[in-house]
């Protein structure tokens, strides 16, 4: 493996209790708590935060206040995801961290129920994001102190079973009947707590980096330097084109298999949606290891990548349901495996072990600027190309990614 693709040695040598943690039993218990982290804004975000805003002032405003809404959270989500993955780097004291924001981000969450006015709505969901990302950003950080390389791939497959699980969370606490909207919010609250807390109190400790510092006669070599900052701009852009994909399927599904059959309804595209999360956990796992056994930690990104750029030109020439929803369902397993690998395999290419939690949040920004981006592409194209045209550039942009990652398989 080429130096691009591996994390620095750490500056202490870690004994075998604290090697034992990149064990199954550390990878699933990791794999629950990050699934709690789908759980703790998906169902607020897509279902239970809408509707208290348009319970508020009513469906024709909620999109306008939605948007707002949108924008502050996703600067507040940025800003806190950079600041206190810092703080957990410099602290080395991630489990602390995740424990504040975990108890925070619940405690918020429940309180939207007391706000009844928007302004002090959209103050409390910018403390929340704040709050929720006190616990996401040393969470993430975790996974690079305690997985080996040589398990990413399968680390990656199972966070796959994150996007599935948050979406069936929101399915479960909306059955009819179960709790009021009120309550829903106690029951996301809780299930996060359920998932996030076993890791935390399983005993594994932090091993946090400490910084390296290289040996006074030894100057590094400028073009391994180059190499590995080509390597992590590389792995920004491929993901970021990604996302930016995602999140104009993520606005304007429905719209577009409305625009074909006007039969859709919500609920069947929302099942649609799910299904594929749900198929795409299983085949992310078998990837994964496919990738750990042959060394092989960008290949599998270069196929999504094509498979996704084959999905979107078909979704741009469907005129059926059937080949609309075949070709959906290539782009969205295709791109929700290759999401899935790439947070895992981002890990290797991060130059400072030390600095992990503060540079995985630089790579969270991929996750919230495709929401200022893509609804610029959405309003040049659609009004003259329709759908269609935003899916070829879509398309385009997939084609994109793939071309990022390639040198980098040549070099595994």
């Amino acid at each position: 493996m080429d130096l691009c693709l591996r994390a620095p040695p750490a500056a202490r040598v870690v004994d075998p209790a604290e090697s034992r943690s990149g064990s199954n039993r550390f990878l699933l218990l990791y794999a629950l708590a990050w699934a709690g982290a789908s759980i703790s804004y998906i169902p607020f975000l897509t279902i239970l935060l809408p509707v208290r805003v348009a319970d508020l002032i009513g469906h024709d405003a909620a999109v306008s206040w939605l948007s707002y809404i949108a924008f502050f959270g996703a600067i507040a989500a940025s800003v806190g995801h950079i600041g206190f993955g810092y703080l957990s780097d410099v602290t080395g004291k991630r489990r602390l961290w995740v424990w504040s924001g975990l108890a925070l981000s619940c405690l918020l969450l429940v309180a939207v129920a007391r706000v009844d006015d928007l302004p002090s709505l959209i103050a409390l969901v910018v403390c929340w994001q704040l709050a929720l990302n006190m616990m996401l950003a040393p969470l993430a950080a975790m996974a690079g102190d305690h997985v080996p390389d040589a398990r990413k791939g399968l680390l990656g497959g199972l966070m796959a079973f994150a996007p599935g699980l948050g979406a069936l969370s929101g399915a479960l606490v909306t059955i009819p009947g179960l709790a009021s909207a009120d309550a829903r919010l106690g029951l996301v609250a809780a299930l996060v707590a359920l998932c996030v807390a076993p890791v935390l109190i399983a005993g594994t400790r932090d091993i946090v980096p400490a910084p390296v510092a290289p040996p006074p006669d030894v100057k590094p070599e400028a073009g391994l330097q180059a190499s590995a900052r080509g390597a992590l701009i590389r792995m920004w852009l491929a993901r970021l084109t990604v996302q930016i994909a995602e999140a104009a399927l993520f606005a304007f599904l429905y719209l577009w298999f409305r625009s074909i059959d006007p039969s859709m309804t919500d609920n069947r595209t929302a099942s649609v949606f799910s299904a594929i999360l749900i198929v795409s956990a299983p085949l992310a796992l078998m990837i994964g290891g496919w990738a750990d056994r042959r060394a092989q930690p960008v290949l599998p990104m270069i196929i999504c990548a094509a498979c996704s750029a084959i999905g979107l030109m078909g979704m741009a020439l469907s005129h059926t349901t059937q080949m609309a929803l075949i070709s959906y369902a290539l782009f969205g397993t295709a791109s929700t495996i290759f999401l899935a690998q790439h947070s895992a395999q981002t890990l290797r290419v991060l130059r400072r072990p030390d600095r992990r939690g503060r540079d995985l949040g630089l790579f969270n920004l991929t996750n919230t600027m495709p929401s200022l981006i893509m609804p610029w592409f959405a309003l040049t194209l659609v009004p003259y190309f329709g759908f269609s045209g935003l899916f070829v550039l879509l398309a385009l942009l997939s084609v994109v990614t793939g071309v990022l990652l390639a040198p980098l398989a040549r070099q595994s």
